[in-house]
């Protein structure tokens, strides 16, 4: 590429990372429509985050990213935000999803975040865990499946980001608009996980415990991985702006592991 920064799907990505005291979170899809949201994060970086060692955003933290060189004012405030967070001792991780796959390595610079690979392994008090936005799983969505390979193709994300900064939003907004109007004939078991994929991708690993996000169903799934006790914890996702109000975080710390609400809901 001539010198210029790597495509986001060739960029350095930490694919095993070691926690003392995380907490995670997932689909905020941040944007400038929603400000109860982006007041909720706000708080959250102030005054839960600072409590844990580790910050992990497992995917969509935004509701898109049109590149690094976007000067959208969220996406800006949103970077110094974790930066401060960094600068006080705390360490993020970032994970890409399926809204916001163009985050590259000068956010993350920005931000003071490390790009976590998708899926990664974590140790968390000698546990091993395995990390994902989720989206990778979803196989009987056919016509995203589709979508998601073409996407993450480096050539494809380096003819996007190619292309100027108002033509790639105008692109963005228009696969949005197509996403939702898809989503809306498609069954809510389409768009999930397939438990199949999940069980492979547990045993790939080599674990027995998961956390993603991705299909805003969140939950904490018990099952049975060739005759052992396995967990699946799916994440909330965030909206503040609706009605009821929704988002919350896991934490994992001294073994115990709490899924809480964010203040104001539930």
């Amino acid at each position: 590429m001539n010198g210029s920064p790597p495509v986001p799907a060739t960029a350095a990505h930490a694919d095993c990372v070691q926690l003392v005291a995380p907490v995670f979170i997932s689909d905020l899809h941040l944007n400038g429509a929603q400000p109860a949201t982006r007041a909720a994060f706000d708080h959250f970086l102030r005054e839960v985050a600072p409590q844990f060692a580790e910050l992990l955003i497992l995917g969509d933290l935004f509701e898109y990213w049109a590149g690094d060189d976007d000067d959208d004012v969220v996406g800006r405030e949103v970077a110094r935000a974790l930066r401060a967070l960094a600068d006080g001792g705390r360490r993020v991780f970032v994970m890409h999803g399926n809204r916001d796959l163009l985050l590259g390595r000068e956010f993350c610079a920005a931000a003071g975040a490390t790009l976590l690979a998708d899926p990664s392994v974590a140790t968390i008090g000698g546990d091993a865990v395995l990390l994902a936005h989720g989206d990778a799983w979803c196989t009987q969505d056919l016509e995203y499946m589709r979508f998601r390979a073409r996407a993450r193709q480096p050539a494809v994300q380096e003819q996007f980001l190619a292309q100027p900064l108002a033509a790639r939003r105008a692109l963005l907004d228009q696969a949005r608009a197509a996403s939702e109007a898809g989503k809306a004939m498609k069954s809510l078991e389409i768009m999930d996980v397939t438990p199949a994929e999940v069980a492979a991708a547990l045993r790939r690993a080599g674990v027995t415990r998961l956390i993603h996000g991705h299909t805003h169903r969140p939950a904490i799934h018990r099952f049975l991985l060739d005759g052992a006790p396995a967990e699946r914890w799916v994440l909330p996702d965030w909206d503040l702006d609706a009605q009821p109000a929704r988002g919350g975080y896991l934490a994992v710390r001294d073994g115990r592991w709490q899924v809480s609400p964010l203040a104001g809901v539930g």
